[in-house]
Order: C-alpha cells, then sequence, then structure tokens
C-alpha cells in the first residue's frame, strides 16, 4: 500500500528516536514515503497534495489533535468522497489526543503503531462523521472559509481558554493540565459576558429539521458542538459534556445560559464526574443531539476554536454535520 506519514516534529510526546523506530516499523508493510511539517498549515498541504496527486492510498497523521486536523483538512480540501479519497490513520503523538482516544487506539505512540499496523493487515477500518464550520451569508464572517473538525468546536469561553493556553506555549509554557486549569479561572475572571449570554443558536424547521419556522434560542453564554464523545480529557479523566455523540451521527451541541460563580462551580462538577451515560443537566443547560445544521451568531465578536486549535474571534458560524465523510483505519 502507497502511503504518506505526515510528522509534525513538535509534537509533545515523541522524541527524534522514537519517530524514527516507528517510521521503520510503518516502512515494513507499507510503501512509505515521509514528510515532516515545518510551518502551520504544512500538514493540510501535504495531505491535499497526496489526494489530488491519486496514487496515495494512506495518509498516516503523526502528532496531536493539531496535526490530525490539518491532515484531515488536506483530505477533504475538495469535499468528501471516502470511496476515492486516501483513508487516514492516526498515531498520536500530542499532549491529549482527543481524535485518537476516541476513535480507541492506545495513547502511547509504540502501542497505537502496532495497533495501526495490526489494523492494516486486517483490513480494519470504519467511515465516520465529521463537522463543518463556515461563515455564516449575510454576515461579516460569510467570507470565512469552510473548516472541517474531527470531535469539537467551540464558541465562546472554552475558545477563550484555548486561546490563552496557545498564548502561553508561544512564551515556552510546556501544554499540562495544570496549565489548561489556570486559564480557565482566568478566563472566568475576566469573562465580559458571564451573567447574560451573547450567543443566538439557530435552527432551521424547527426540531427534526423539517421546513417551517426557525428554532431560536438566545441568550446563551457558553456553546460547545461535538462530533464525539467524551469532548476532552483532564489527565486520562474522560470529560462528557455530550455523552450521546457519536461518529455515526451528526453534531451535539452544549450550551449554557449563564455563567455566574454558582452556575460554573455545579456545572463545572457535573463536567468533572459526567459518564457516557449522563452528562451536565438543569435549568441552565441547553443539550441537543443529531444536529444536521445550525448556527451560532453572537452580539460581541468572541473566541472560535476548532479541535483544540484557536482560530480567532467571530461573530456567525454555521455548523454542518456531514455523516460518513471520511474512512479511517482502526
Amino acid at each position: 500500500m502507497r502511503a504518506l506519514l505526515v510528522v509534525n516534529p513538535a509534537a509533545t510526546t515523541t522524541s527524534a528516536r522514537t519517530r524514527e523506530v516507528l517510521t521503520h516499523a510503518l516502512a515494513s508493510d507499507l510503501k512509505l514515503e515521509v514528510a515532516e511539517t515545518r510551518y502551520r498549515g504544512h500538514a493540510r498541504d501535504l495531505a491535499r497534495q497526496a489526494t489530488e496527486g491519486g496514487e496515495t492510498e494512506l495518509v498516516v497523521a503523526l502528532g496531536g489533535d493539531g496535526t490530525v486536523n490539518e491532515v484531515v483538512n488536506g483530505l477533504l480540501a475538495n469535499g468528501p468522497d471516502p470511496e476515492s479519497h486516501p483513508r487516514l490513520a492516526v498515531v498520536p503523538g500530542g499532549s491529549t489526543n482527543v481524535f485518537a482516544r476516541a476513535l480507541g487506539l492506545p495513547n502511547d505512540v509504540v502501542e497505537a503503531t502496532g495497533a495501526l499496523l495490526d489494523a492494516l493487515r486486517d483490513g480494519s477500518e470504519r467511515t465516520i462523521g465529521l463537522g463543518l464550520a463556515a461563515g455564516t451569508p449575510g454576515t461579516e464572517d460569510e467570507g470565512v472559509p469552510e473548516r472541517w473538525f474531527t470531535f469539537c468546536a467551540g464558541f465562546g469561553f472554552d475558545a477563550g481558554v484555548v486561546g490563552r493556553v496557545e498564548q502561553q506555549r508561544e512564551r515556552g509554557k510546556r501544554s499540562t493540565h495544570a496549565l489548561y486549569m489556570r486559564q480557565v479561572v482566568r478566563q472566568f475572571l475576566g469573562e465580559a459576558n458571564r451573567r447574560r449570554g451573547v450567543i443566538t443558536l439557530e435552527r432551521p424547521g424547527g426540531e427534526d429539521g423539517a421546513e417551517g419556522a426557525a428554532e431560536i434560542v438566545e441568550n446563551l453564554a457558553l456553546a460547545i458542538i461535538c462530533n464525539t464523545a467524551p469532548w476532552s480529557y483532564l489527565g486520562n479523566r474522560p470529560i462528557y459534556p455530550s455523552p450521546d455523540a457519536s461518529f455515526d451521527t451528526a453534531l451535539d451541541l452544549f450550551a449554557l445560559s449563564k455563567l455566574s460563580p454558582s452556575a460554573v462551580a455545579r456545572y463545572a462538577t457535573q463536567l468533572l464526574t459526567s459518564t457516557p451515560e449522563r452528562g451536565p443537566h438543569g435549568k441552565h443547560a441547553l443539550s441537543l443531539h443529531d444536529l444536521t445544521n445550525f448556527t451560532l451568531h453572537s452580539q460581541v465578536p468572541l473566541p472560535f476554536q476548532m479541535d483544540g486549535d484557536h482560530l480567532g474571534l467571530r461573530t456567525s458560524v454555521t455548523f454542518t454535520g456531514v455523516r460518513r465523510a471520511l474512512r479511517v483505519i482502526v
């Protein structure tokens, strides 16, 4: 099988020696080309070139969730076509590796490589759904290009935390769970819209997506969009704001209408104790399952993130859940 291995040399949990060993292991079973990323967006460019070339059958992403996101966007640069596009495989090399773990892969580069080789020999793969976010027509963000995400997006509070963490990492801080928790506290203390939310949810056609009046929910303070469960991990503890989210359905939405200290304490506790059977709940929580299309508007520019990558400020984002978008080796 002709394959491209896209390597992020700055991946958090891999060394040059580890990457060399893994490359040799994969090359024993694959006709392997190796490319290291050199700039932000390079993994996307490499995957797009492999797809358009028409000869590559498999693209392997060695890195964290950001590297995987770039590879996926390269594979789907011209739209989803799981039957003809190269398949995706992931070797987790980041600090959290949500996508790989949600697929059931070991959170260890060596074990994950062994599992990948076993899956290739057994012909084990699945077709998964993905999320697509784009600028909303008729708004100031309508020119923002479409971008795919594999496991989550966030508008508002959690995206602000991601942005703060990225700033700290650019200053040389290591990506640790303690760093994330400190930035959560700082984001909360600096949150200007925590008492009255500025986000509006708009869904076409009401609950079942049929023709009819749009459903509108106003004054949301936080919005998390999930393509799978869990949403993230705190150490080895999975966090489930939307326990029913799945690669086999469209998108799930979890939102809060209030970020007062008491509400944050209550819902943060529920998140930390959430399970695959029960997520956060209460009068200030909104949970929606299997949404194919919806838009989030904001009265003021808010931080936006996808797959843990901060993408700046937005006032409106339209989301689409696309079923059966990509084949993945598992």
